[in-house]
């Protein structure tokens, strides 16, 4: 596919954000100017207000040579700061400015210095390097001195970036363009044809404070399967349709309306295609069968007809309608993401003639990239950028950003740590265990290393990714199964950043809400925490040395709140986090739970006991079960000042208990119990297969997911990536198998989780590679879940007690004796093993002849690792006699003994 491109001559202007003034010679001063009052109460607040500000801002120039340069810092007095410097060389030069040693948003700023003589055209600007995707990038070219000639400009990337120009009538121009989607940006400035110095220039757009929203709407094709399908065998059986091109795509089996089963798939081209329905890996009866796609059946997003003001302008607070005919479009699906400054709700209504009313409704003005695709291209137009105009929500937005460094290397027979924060429990309810790569599982020690610090201690016996469960009162700590790799990191990258913790829950307006963040599995990097919401908030940090931090914030208001964490500017798993906060608590503290119980059951009623210490006011109590459905608790006063809190559990897992008074949840809530019998245990879930290396794209590929001894659960699989995949998954021996076929290259996302908690490694990052057979747009998310039933492994079945781990050398044992050379006939033929030295394991010894093993071999431990053994053959001949500590030969073994 064509990168998203735009190119441009002159236009009008956009007031840039910075701007650096340029002038030729000795003279060359570059002045950075920070131009509102807004603009430093979003970086520099608050000590702008109360302080010099050049005692806080440094700023030095780095020179072609590689020589520092001081410039010079003005401070406005209105506000604003000048940055002013005299260059004494030619070249590329990086202004840094930071704050308390970080950098400003920005920094480090590149431009170019030429003679007065030079005559080459030059451009220089902050769009030259960096930008915010939905808002104006600019930069300036300035063509003084440089002669007749025609000036042409071209950005290509990952989106359509429109272009304008304005004439300075100086000898520059200023340039404005628009990216809509975050990527890398290559920025072309031409004169007389051939490209300027430096051109093209690369820009790294981020999606900072973007909000995305995404829905998928359409229609398949659907074609009966030949012979008789019972329902009971869907659940085994999978499909995949191969066109003639050969792209091979999973799809799905379903009950059509007809009674009969059917596969569902989205045709991408026309011609005779293949379909295998497979059951445990071997074709059924009739399988494999043919069918035949027409033209007019194929997804064709050109004859996708979309009408509507609302796909190039908006208001917000209401709803904005376009509509959307595919009609004569043929079969596929339609996408449908909104990204910009808030995350506009969408609507989708289908009319009775088949056309499409889409609405969107945003919160926040400002500019708006509606990617809208159908059979996996770009409609007409798409991506749309709207300008919303309105009144915004005044929703308050701080940020803060941290360096976080690499946690130091840990090794085998090292104690390794891992901390966590959790406030108001008891150490005597937590729980740990580590899992080492080669499945050995060991509890771990707990420490408690202040008032609600806890530590998870641990000294690991083999090199590779271990997974450590913690668990408060037998259910898993959010964040927990955690990943702990001995030994060097296999990857890095923000989609190994974990977050969990009462504060991104729920939170309490007036105090201080806290929850952990670990960074130790994704490396050195930034860590980039913003809370947006009502009010602006306090955000606190503690950075706990090993990998972890605790991170803490304080609003003043009550409302919902959205946390985002980035990690080297992507977002983590499941970032932004919704958070609500309860007005502050008032009496609620007083409140304390009583004889709450360890389990439940389904069917029978449960009950649990609330003191109120004195408080006046209203209880109540709801109750959430896995799947989401909320139940109200019968609240009963029992005595004074005690009330029972009972309700009914209508199936087995995880429940919440949301207990408030006076509509503010007590210091306890939401109270978690274990109902029935709830296995589901996604640390024992593991991954494995080629679909979680590198990939290609049009090719199906595939990934067991290892449920044995995990107990049954909810298993959801998720992936994010460049274009939509066609997913399905099947039941086999060991757990399920997930297909997929990825249409775009790029990095795709996988996210795998049991109960609802990421499994060890999820999410993956799996890189494809191959030719483009879709149009790259918004990142596309594809998903499936399937009720799994419990599995258990052939080997669990059959497995005794593990071995321990021994600490052994087998190279420092020795053995002596006539029985390791010669041996005779019916005779006690004697040899001794010292092992004193060689740490502890576990002897063993076998002897082989001519006719199978010998009759007869004794050991016997004299003490300190000293063994005597004697064996009896039966058969002349030569034997084979092996002496092993542990898995280990001793040296000189096997030995070849003559009979």
């Amino acid at each position: 596919m064509d990168p998203g491109g735009s190119s441009s001559r002159l236009g009008d202007q956009r007031d840039p954000h910075w701007y650096i003034d340029s002038t030729y010679a000795s003279s060359l001063k570059v002045s950075l100017r920070l131009p509102t009052r807004q603009f430093l109460e979003d970086y520099f607040h608050p000590w702008y207000r109360h302080s010099d500000i050049r005692s806080n801002i440094m700023a030095e120039v780095k020179m072609p040579s590689g020589h520092i340069d001081q410039p010079v810092i003005e401070d406005n007095r209105d506000g604003t700061v000048s940055i002013k410097y005299d260059p004494r060389e030619e070249g590329v030069h990086e202004l840094y400015v930071k704050y308390n040693g970080e950098h400003v948003q920005g920094s480090p700023y590149k431009f170019h210095v030429d003679s007065i003589s030079s005559g080459y055209v030059t451009a220089y600007g902050p769009g030259l390097i960096n930008g915010v995707s939905g808002e104006p990038s600019q930069f300036t070219i300035s063509t003084k001195g440089a002669g007749a000639g025609g000036l042409s400009m071209a950005v290509e990337g990952p989106s359509k970036a429109e272009i304008t120009c304005h004439d300075n009538k100086d000898g520059t121009v200023s340039v404005s363009y628009l990216p809509t989607a975050p990527g890398e940006y290559k920025i072309s400035v031409r004169f007389g044809d051939k490209h300027i110095k430096g051109s093209p220039f690369v820009a790294k757009v981020t999606g900072e404070g973007r909000k995305r929203n995404q829905i998928s709407v359409g229609s398949c094709s659907e074609v009966t399967l030949p012979g008789k399908v019972n329902d009971d065998d869907i659940r085994s059986l999978n499909a995949s349709i191969q066109a003639p091109s050969g792209l091979e795509e999973p799809c799905f089996l379903k009950r059509l309306p007809s009674g009969n089963i059917g596969i569902s798939f989205t045709p991408r081209e026309a011609g005779q295609h293949i379909v295998s329905v497979k059951k445990m890996g071997v074709h059924i009866q009739n399988s494999p069968f043919n069918i035949t796609v027409h033209e007019q059946e194929v997804g064709d997003a050109k004859k996708v007809k979309v009408s509507g003001t609302a796909l190039k302008e908006g208001k917000t607070q209401c709803e904005n309608t376009f509509s959307v005919d595919t009609r004569n479009a043929g079969y596929g699906g339609l996408s449908l993401s909104i990204e910009g400054p808030s995350k506009a709700e969408i609507q989708c209504a289908d009319s009775k003639d088949g056309v499409l009313a889409i609405s969107y409704k945003p919160t926040e003005p400002g500019y708006y990239i509606v990617n809208l695709k159908f059979a996996d291209h770009h409609v007409e137009g798409s991506p749309f950028t709207v300008k919303v105009t309105g009144e915004g929500s005044n929703r308050q937005r701080e940020k803060i950003q941290r360096h976080r460094d690499s946690a130091p290397l840990t090794e085998v027979g090292t104690n390794c740590k891992l901390t966590f924060k959790m406030p108001g429990i008891t150490s005597f309810d937590l729980a740990a265990t580590v899992t080492s790569p080669g499945g050995v599982s060991e509890d771990a020690e707990i420490q408690e290393v202040e008032d609600g610090l806890y530590s998870v201690h641990f000294v690991p016996k083999e090199l590779g990714v271990h997974t450590v469960s913690v668990k408060y009162r037998e259910i898993h700590i959010p964040g927990s199964p955690f990943q702990f790799t001995v030994g060097p990191l296999r990857d890095s990258g923000a989609h190994l950043v974990k977050a969990g913790g009462g504060g991104l829950e729920r939170g309490e307006a007036g105090r201080f809400n806290e929850f952990n963040v670990w960074t130790r599995e994704a490396g050195a990097g930034q860590l980039a925490i913003s809370l947006e919401g009502p009010s602006k908030a306090e955000i606190d940090f503690k950075d706990r040395k090993d990998g972890s931090c605790d991170v803490s914030y304080k609003v003043d208001e009550p409302g919902e709140y959205r946390i985002g964490l980035k990690f080297n500017e992507q977002h983590i798993p499941d970032s932004p986090f919704k958070v609500y906060i309860s007005p502050a608590a008032g009496d609620a503290y007083l409140l304390e739970v009583a004889q709450f119980p360890d389990s439940a059951q389904v069917d029978k009623p449960t009950q649990f006991y609330i003191r109120m210490n004195g408080a006046k006011g209203n209880l109540n109590g709801t109750v959430i079960s896995p799947s989401g459905k909320t139940d109200d608790c019968f609240i009963q006063n029992i005595d004074g000042d005690q009330y029972s809190v009972r309700f009914m559990p209508r199936e087995n897992g995880v429940h919440n208990i949301n207990v408030k008074f006076n509509g503010v949840h007590i210091p306890a809530s939401p109270l978690r119990i274990k109902v029935g019998k709830d296995d589901a245990d996604p640390a024992a879930v593991h991954a494995h297969g080629p679909g979680l290396g590198t990939v290609k794209t049009g090719a199906k590929t595939d990934l067991i997911i290892d449920t044995c001894n995990a107990g049954a659960g909810i298993l959801a699989v998720t992936v994010d990536g460049p274009s939509r995949v066609s997913m399905d998954c099947t039941e086999v021996e060991e757990g399920y198998k997930v297909r997929y076929t990825p249409l775009s290259p790029g990095f795709y996302y996988m996210s795998i989780k049991y109960n609802g908690a990421h499994i060890v490694g999820s999410p993956f990052k799996i890189e494809a590679t191959g030719g483009n057979l879709a149009e790259i747009g918004a990142q596309e998310t594809s998903s499936v879940t399937v009720e799994t039933v419990q599995k258990v492994s052939k080997a669990a079945q059959k497995q005794g007690p593990v071995l321990p781990h021994f600490k052994s050398d087998a190279t420092k044992v020795t053995s002596k004796g006539m029985g390791l050379k010669k041996a005779y006939l019916n005779k006690h033929n004697q040899f001794t093993v010292h092992a004193g030295d060689a740490g502890t394991n576990i002897l063993y010894v076998g002897i082989y002849g001519p006719k199978g093993p010998c009759d007869e071999v004794q050991l016997k431990h004299k003490g300190k690792n000293n063994y005597e053994c004697w064996y009896v053959v039966r058969d002349r001949g030569d034997y084979i006699v092996i002496v092993k500590w542990g898995d280990d030969h001793i040296p000189g073994s096997p030995y070849k003994v003559e009979v």
